[in-house]
């Protein structure tokens, strides 16, 4: 499934262009259950907060945010939130690419990517279904749910550099789904950008798969051609928390470190900062249980680098 715009960007002369600071955000925000577990509201409560923590965190005009577990009515929530309006009109500040994983349409969960129309102008968006059918609506290998990736390609609107997005989830169940998915992810960023050149790519998700897991191996092993942006950052740069699974106090209170945000290798980039931000607050309600992961660096005009 694909989408195309073809408005046109202004591009400055690369001489004129300083690096673009841009952020990224990737949250597993729990979808709307009707049962939930000990410990969890529901969404109507958790709601609120998780949208201000979303509006707080992405003050800079050039952030993306990865979101994941999203059902329709939670993203319809979360978009009035961020365009502090109820019906969606032309010239809202905020957008988003991304399909519901049960039907393509609305049905199931989305995992989709919000940014800035005025900012960013999408060129072209995808969804890919991590199965051995992923052109269409399916779920693969051993996994307990369909499982997909949200692919979008961005133009800067006022430099012209451009960047390739996805947000994802892999299963929490198969292990062959996970370690197919981190190899169906890594071929569809090979195949997109062999046929569109960008200047970088940048990848969310909850990866149900912590350092020493299969998944998050295969993501970042020698011959991968992404890296993950938390362990590139140096401690002193961290903020915040290092588990990103929470739950919500009592089933599985296990904390693990699921969620990440990745980078392709010799990308003409800076990471500037890392953090993993809380949850929980005075009040006591976790807005998800997984806890937000954020990262910033500068673009550099230009070709990739090489290592």
């Amino acid at each position: 499934m694909t989408r195309k715009h073809t408005q046109q960007a202004v591009v400055e002369p690369a001489e004129a262009v300083a690096p673009l600071s841009i952020r990224v955000i990737t949250h597993n925000i729990r979808y709307a259950t009707q049962s939930p577990f000990q410990g969890e509201e529901l969404w109507p409560v958790r709601c609120p907060l998780l949208c201000s923590a979303l509006a707080f965190n992405s003050n800079n005009p050039e952030t993306f945010i990865c979101l994941q577990e999203v059902l329709h009515t939670q993203l319809l929530d979360i978009l009035a939130s961020l365009n502090k309006s109820t019906a969606t009109q032309a010239g809202d500040p905020w957008s988003y690419i991304g399909v519901g994983r049960d039907d393509g349409k609305m049905a199931g969960e989305y995992s989709p990517i919000f940014y800035r129309p005025a900012v960013w102008r999408l060129e072209r968006w995808e969804t890919r279904w991590l199965s051995e059918t992923p052109t269409v609506p399916s779920k693969g290998f051993d996994a307990s749910s369909v499982r997909i990736v949200t692919i979008g390609h961005f133009v800067h609107v006022k430099t012209g550099k451009n960047v390739l997005v996805l947000s994802t989830h892999l299963d929490d169940q198969g292990r062959q789904s996970r370690r197919e998915s981190a190899k169906i992810i890594l071929d569809s960023i090979r195949s997109t950008t062999s046929l569109r050149p960008v200047s970088a790519v940048l990848l969310g998700g909850d990866f149900n798969s912590p350092p020493d897991g299969e998944a998050y191996q295969i993501m970042t092993s020698p011959d991968s051609i992404m890296e993950d942006v938390g362990a590139q950052v140096s401690g002193t740069k961290h903020y915040g928390n290092e588990m990103t699974f929470t739950s919500f106090g009592y089933v599985d209170n296990e904390p693990s470190r699921i969620d990440f945000i990745f980078c392709r290798k010799g990308d003409r980039v800076t990471y500037q900062t890392y953090a993993v931000l809380a949850n929980r607050f005075d009040d006591g309600v976790y807005h998800s249980d997984h806890r937000a992961c954020v990262t910033d660096l500068l673009l550099a005009y230009g070709s990739r680098r090489t290592h």
